[in-house]
């Protein structure tokens, strides 16, 4: 994927994560559009970034997404590349849960369905450009799962496994099929922002672009710190990783 001179439409672009790809990009010269639920997070962002975009976009709709992909590739013809970012993240307690299972719905119909819709209802005109590219954040607990978050982690395992999927169909066309599975990082997801055990948002941002930069053709975007949850298994070391996690995390 190259790094300059993109369309870029980012999902849940008002913070964390999102924001910071944001920002970056559109400091590269990139025009970026920004999209989620909450308007002021959007405004917010878009404020400070003179000539970012924003539109509103419910990831949980699925009307909403045939429509929002409609009217953005007709507002936004050059759009070349989407990065599926918006998420939610929720603690869940088997032995406390809510019969209706109201929160894992909601995590499986944000993290999974809305980016399996969006990319579906924004694939042909990708296709329709000879440059571009899809960016799905999946996340290290893809790998190895935090079980006070278990629907969470099992999205995001989903999200890689469609994502592989993806590419594979995709080879040989103009679409790259990128996978980007950060580790635990300092936004507002769990409370994260104020826990010294994560990584900062600034930082990990720097180092994503500087992947991107430096490996135009990368199909995972791994930097060094989600390295050990990413390749557990391949190391023989789930177990003990799991395992050390997820008592650090009940600490």
């Amino acid at each position: 994927m190259k790094t300059t001179g993109n369309t870029i439409l980012i999902t849940g672009g008002g913070s964390g994560i999102g924001r910071g790809l944001a920002e970056a990009f559109h400091a590269l010269g990139n025009q970026v559009i920004i999209a989620g639920r909450r308007r002021e997070f959007l405004e917010e962002t878009v404020s400070a970034n003179p000539g970012m975009a924003a539109e509103i976009l419910d990831v949980t709709n699925a009307g909403s997404i045939r429509e929002f992909a409609a009217a953005i590739t007709a507002k936004y013809p050059a759009l070349n590349v989407l990065i599926n970012n918006a998420g939610i993240m929720r603690r869940e307690k088997f032995t406390a849960q809510d019969p209706a299972l109201l929160d894992a719905e909601a995590i499986v119909t944000t993290n999974l369905l809305g980016p399996i819709r969006l990319t579906a209802a924004l694939l042909p005109h990708l296709l329709s450009k000879a440059d571009a590219a899809l960016i799905n954040v999946s996340s290290g607990l893809a790998f190895v799962p935090l079980a006070m978050t278990p629907t969470y982690s099992a999205t995001k395992a989903a999200i890689h496994s469609y994502t592989q999927s993806l590419r594979y169909q995709l080879q040989g066309t103009s679409v790259d099929v990128i996978e980007l599975p950060p580790p635990y990082v300092a936004t507002d997801l769990m409370d994260g922002r104020t826990d010294p055990r994560a990584m900062p948002l600034d930082a990990f941002i720097a180092e994503v672009m500087e992947i991107l930069k430096a490996q135009p053709d990368v199909q995972e975007i791994c930097v060094e710190r989600v390295k050990g949850l990413r390749f557990a298994e391949a190391a023989g070391k789930h177990d003990v990783i799991f395992k050390g996690l997820n008592d650090s995390m009940q600490a």
